[in-house]
């Protein structure tokens, strides 16, 4: 059984699948995987965008391929499991489950639709892909994986109930699986960003859209591409966390720290701001 030692990155060379891949995050991830001599499949929903991202990688020198898939269906993550490894010739080493959408709203009104819409893309198909690949990297004897959720997972922020509860199944999702599969010489790293710009407010379902436009523009301490660079790194040294602003990692510290006095700020802050 082939063993990750301590000096070995998994980020290196590696047989990748990237879930929405197509703009943002997941084409920036694709990307620095490409630089790191990897070679990717490109998964997304929209199989336009991945074939994009996919003439991008080639462009670096790469070999990656376009795969059309709903993360929120069961048999085409599978299926996407299945098709990679043949495209590829080669097993699956790492698993990036990055494909998710926004939802907000305040929570009287959200419909059930509005529910299983971002319950079933955000956090089924991260539990989809968990459970395509795990098996496969057992198999393997090592593997490694990345789940994408967000700094809404601890901060509960006011009017983002659907997608806060999704991502926060997403942390929970990575926090336990890292503990079992540990012994499996399987790397689990969970991303919790607050705002990168990318296409997500664009393509969701979310109040204010003007303004977090505008905060996605000309508030956000990151870039995609320095995002995805930094959640592969903290892959390589065996951390589960990946915060990459300083906001997000000050929320983190206040929640953990003093998580009723963090309550209390949020409440307050929310009552003044409307």
């Amino acid at each position: 059984m082939k063993l990750f030692g301590k000096k070995s990155k998994p980020s290196q060379k590696a047989f990748a699948v990237v879930t929405g891949a197509g703009s943002g995050i997941g084409r920036s991830f694709a990307l620095e995987l490409a630089k790191r001599g990897g070679t990717v499949v490109c998964s997304d929903i929209n199989l336009d965008a991945a074939k994009e991202t996919v003439s991008l990688v080639e462009a670096l020198g790469a070999k990656a391929f376009a795969v059309q898939c709903d993360v929120a269906k069961e048999e085409q993550v599978n299926q996407l499991a299945e098709q990679a490894e043949q495209l590829m010739q080669n097993p699956v080493t790492l698993v990036i489950n990055n494909a998710g959408i926004g939802l907000g709203g305040k929570f009287d009104e959200m419909s059930s639709e509005d529910w299983h819409w971002c319950m079933n893309i955000n956090l089924w198909g991260v539990i989809h892909g968990c459970r395509a690949f795990v098996p496969k990297f057992k198999q393997l004897g090592h593997g490694a994986i990345i789940n994408v959720a967000s700094a809404a997972s601890y901060t509960a922020a006011p009017e983002m109930t659907v997608y806060n509860v999704s991502k926060a199944g997403v942390r929970a999702l990575s926090e336990t699986l890292s503990a079992e599969l540990r012994k499996s010489n399987i790397k689990v790293n969970v991303l919790c960003p607050t705002l990168v710009p990318t296409n997500i407010i664009k393509n969701g379902k979310v109040p204010h859209k003007g303004l977090l436009d505008y905060a996605l523009t000309n508030l956000a301490f990151t870039t995609s591409d320095k995002v995805a660079k930094l959640t592969l790194d903290r892959l390589d040294k065996g951390e589960l966390y990946t915060i990459p602003q300083i906001d997000a990692k000050l929320f983190w510290l206040m929640k953990r720290t003093a998580p009723n006095l963090y309550a209390k700020f949020l409440g307050t802050s929310y009552r003044f701001m409307k």
